[in-house]
């Protein structure tokens, strides 16, 4: 009986801990996989032509009870933002769902009973967006995911690369890296001998030196990027210092590119590179952005949550990838 209580009690002191670790870590997790897979827009709001489309069999001309269903659906669709999520949704599948879905909507609603679709507008003719329409009902969908990593689908359903200057974003997720692994190299070589300093170091000598480390963590990251942005520019102390040496003749451009990022996160380590957003928004130029930014601007700039999703698992999946390959080294080593 005492063994049973103590298991018990050993129980209650680590629930708090599972609780908030399924609160704050595993429940928005998942919740970013379901957004970078879910796509209900078009089975939840054309739930009679997802019904139709699915004995078709997308090559040949849709059915004429796929092409009634869409109209009674568009007709009992009387909110402008469910029409606009669906249009964006099918526009981004196929161009020209936004002026197509605008005409076909007026005239849904203009009239009642069958309604000829290809006289409305001959786009309605071509089978493509028809087969739009019937890939969207899927609830589900992987196309987030290979947008994150410039992949899509093509028209037979095989996966292809997306069109050159399209998209960027395995070029900016290699740069995220890049930079991450720079950061580290950069805290390495600065910190390992600061801290040998300090470790030698008595007395006042080594407070000083643990304060000035200690400082900067307790200033505000805003006013910390301000002080690199002060530092960094032009006319700033670094430029200043090596022109009064006579080690330059024009000031170094540090601000607006990429030794200006690697400067500003040196202190920081690859994992928290990985994932910082601020400082390299603010002093990196257009060409210097890190994966953070783009998922900052599909979260908050264009509402898009599917890709920001996607980009999250992208980065989640490779940092845990290159963290199971820390464990590994590390269990190597401590068994050696």
């Amino acid at each position: 009986m005492t063994t049973l209580w103590q298991r018990a009690g050993h129980a209650a002191l680590v629930l708090p801990l599972l609780l908030f670790l399924g609160l704050f870590f595993v429940w928005p997790l998942v919740t970013v996989l379901d957004q970078a897979v879910s796509d209900p827009v078009v089975s939840r709001h054309l739930p009679a032509t997802s019904a139709a489309s699915a004995a078709w069999d997308r090559s040949s001309a849709p059915p004429a009870e796929m092409r009634q269903a869409l109209v009674r659906d568009l007709r009992a669709i009387d909110d402008d933002q469910i029409m606009g999520d669906l249009v964006r949704r099918l526009n981004s599948a196929q161009p020209g769902f936004r002026t197509l879905m605008k005409k076909t909507v007026t005239a849904a609603r203009d009239s009642s009973g069958d309604l000829d679709l290809g006289e409305v507008d001959a786009r309605w003719r071509d089978t493509a967006f028809w087969r739009a329409i019937a890939e969207a009902t899927n609830p589900y969908t992987d196309r987030n995911l290979l947008a994150a990593i410039d992949l899509q689908r093509d028209r037979a359903g095989a996966i292809a690369a997306i069109p050159e200057g399209e998209s960027a974003n395995r070029a900016i997720l290699l740069r995220t890296f890049l930079v991450a692994s720079t950061v580290t190299l950069a805290t390495g070589l600065i910190g390992l001998p600061y801290a040998m300093l300090v470790a030698s170091a008595t007395g006042w000598r080594r407070q000083l030196l643990l304060a000035a480390v200690l400082l900067p963590l307790w200033t505000s990251l805003l006013v910390r990027t301000t002080a690199w942005y002060i530092l960094l520019q032009d006319q700033g102390l670094i430029n200043s210092a090596l022109s009064a040496l006579g080690l330059i003749g024009k000031p170094l451009p540090l601000l607006f590119n990429r030794t200006g990022v690697i400067a500003s996160g040196a202190l920081l380590v690859f994992m928290a590179a990985l994932g910082y957003y601020i400082t390299p928004a603010l002093i990196g130029g257009p060409k210097d952005q890190m994966i953070s930014s783009v998922i900052a601007f599909y979260a908050t700039g264009s509402a898009n949550w599917g890709m920001a999703g996607a980009l999250g698992i992208v980065l989640l999946a490779a940092t845990l990838v290159l963290y199971g390959i820390y464990g590994r080294l590390s269990a190597t080593n401590t068994r050696g």
